[in-house]
């Protein structure tokens, strides 16, 4: 696993007291119990570790982790892109 997997994997497992281990890319919000609130909650959390900003109409398209990964990845290149002269 890559640095933003392990990363987001671990705010989502320690935003839900579960193992990290338990937690997968295919894993679904649903089937991790997190709501609405916990996405929100998490994304902040996210944001900060990766020093990024999720716009608001994103959260709505997350429905599983590899999800929430890619988009990350996508910010976090987009923004290595506009930095780089």
């Amino acid at each position: 696993m890559d640095d933003i997997t392990t990363r987001c994997i671990d705010i989502i497992a320690k935003s839900k007291s579960i193992p990290a281990d338990t937690v997968t890319l295919a894993s679904t919000f649903d089937e991790l119990n997190i709501d609405s609130l916990d996405k929100i909650n998490i994304s902040f959390e996210v944001e900060e570790a990766f020093s990024i900003e999720i716009p608001d109409d994103a959260l709505s398209t997350l429905k599983t982790v590899g999800d929430m990964v890619e988009g990350v990845t996508r910010l976090r290149a987009a923004q290595t892109t506009i930095t780089t002269p």
